[in-house]
């Protein structure tokens, strides 16, 4: 069974000395991995997540956390036993009984690199010795479909079905359900009140969640770590604000939206001057709800937003599915100083349960340090493995590789117990609702 503890020792990009705040991290890393074995046994992770990071030299911050995560297929091969034994270890703290898994994905048919990640997914849990099938939600699909992926590999969709309380395919209703699907779209009426365990609940779908509420967790959380190992919370802390209702295309809203900017960008020039950095702020304005990278903007100045023309309204006015956006998430940028081959990039963590099992990263040619780049024209770079699972060796130099990757780790994992925090908070409120 992992330990808390372990992270994985992967190359990253960035090979300059280490910085202030990682050698900080990794001064205090016995407090630190305590706290956080403390922090998952009081609230347990989700069973998976992914979290953006950006590591700006004076600040490291999550930008986004996916509690659906679809990138399995770009994690470094070398990495597969980590995910098989933490995968292993979440299944059996959340559902001790489960010999079989049902992962219900996004409905996708063409999009091959999603389903390369659910067949990465799939083969994850089977070396991990549960059996597998895939449930659709496709409303047309009568009869299981086979699809050939550029892999080489044929990955099997098979219609859902609900035979009273649990859902399954054949004759397979096993007692865990993965979902690999952010319910954007809404919450599927065949999984309301299911007896089987749902990863993660219909609660954090994209139906119900917001992205401000899952940074206010963050921030107390933050709050917290901060004390612990004495450093200002900024630094690991992108300042977060809601704005809304919004409405892009007829222009409502813009007024609140652009004060909200200018509250955020004097909020970030306050601290640079604090902390000396000689940086222009900048702010990411984004749809509070949903993912792929749709209904954001990075901008400089409050007047971007009022200056918008129709296309680009139009481009911010909806999501993933074509669902309105109404709640807009005024956020701090943090610049990324991360390159790849002269490409900007961004870490992406991936963990399972509480543990961290790797990552990748986003880059893209066409992007500069302050953009987004989760956009048409990026690709991902595995970051390569570098030896067994360990924590990071104090008989290496403080700025090898390992070592940075640390930092991100108890980043990502800082993210990771905000998104706990948000799931027992959720179950809570599920249940005085119900009650």
């Amino acid at each position: 069974m992992l330990s808390t503890n372990q992270v994985p020792h992967l190359q990253t990009a960035l090979t300059g000395p280490l910085l202030k705040l990682e050698k900080h991290l990794l001064a205090h890393r016995t407090e630190i991995e305590s706290w956080f074995r403390k922090q998952f046994m009081t609230t347990p992770a989700p069973f998976y997540a992914s979290v953006d990071l950006r590591n700006a030299g004076y600040k490291l911050a999550p930008v986004d956390t996916n509690l659906f995560p679809a990138g399995f297929n770009n994690l470094h091969p070398d990495l597969k036993s980590l995910a098989v034994h933490a995968a292993q270890t979440a299944v059996t703290q959340i559902c001790p009984v489960a010999d079989g898994i049902l992962i219900i994905p996004e409905n996708h048919t063409r999009n091959f690199f999603y389903l390369e990640n659910v067949f990465a997914l799939k083969t994850i849990l089977e070396n991990a010795g549960y059996e597998v099938q895939i449930g659709s939600l496709l409303p047309d699909l009568t009869e299981p479909m086979d699809i050939e992926l550029p892999s080489g590999n044929t990955l099997i969709l098979k219609p859902i079905k609900r035979e009273e309380n649990k859902v399954g395919v054949d004759d397979f209703f096993p007692c865990a359900v993965l979902l690999n699907n952010d319910l954007s779209g809404g919450r599927p009426e065949i999984l309301e009140n299911i007896d089987q365990t749902l990863l993660p609940p219909l609660d954090l779908g994209w139906a119900d969640r917001y992205k401000t509420q899952h940074f206010k967790h963050y921030a107390e959380v933050t709050t917290t770590f901060a004390e612990l190992i004495n450093i200002d919370p900024w630094l690991i802390t992108p300042t977060s604000l809601q704005c809304g209702p919004i409405n892009f295309k007829d222009r409502t809203g813009l007024e609140n939206l652009a004060e909200a900017v200018n509250r955020v960008l004097d909020n970030t020039q306050q601290y640079y001057n604090t902390h000396d950095i000689d940086c222009r702020p900048f702010v990411i304005v984004k749809s509070d709800s949903g993912t792929y990278g749709m209904a954001i903007m990075s901008v400089h100045t409050a007047e971007d937003v009022l200056n918008l023309n129709r296309k680009q309204r139009n481009k911010m006015a909806s999501v993933k599915e074509g669902l309105q956006v109404e709640q807009m998430l005024v956020q701090e940028g943090v610049y990324t100083f991360e390159t790849i081959e002269e490409a900007v990039a961004e870490p992406v963590v991936y963990m399972i349960g509480s543990h961290v099992i790797g990552g990748f990263y986003r880059v893209h040619t066409g992007k500069t340090a302050t953009d987004n780049l989760n956009s048409p024209g990026m690709h991902f770079e595995p970051l390569s493995f570098e030896g067994s699972c360990v924590v990071p060796d104090e008989n290496q130099s403080p700025d090898a590789s390992p070592n940075r990757f640390y930092a991100y780790g108890v980043v990502a994992r800082l993210a990771l117990l905000a998104a706990a925090r948000e799931m027992a908070e959720a179950k809570s409120n599920s249940a005085e609702a119900s009650a």
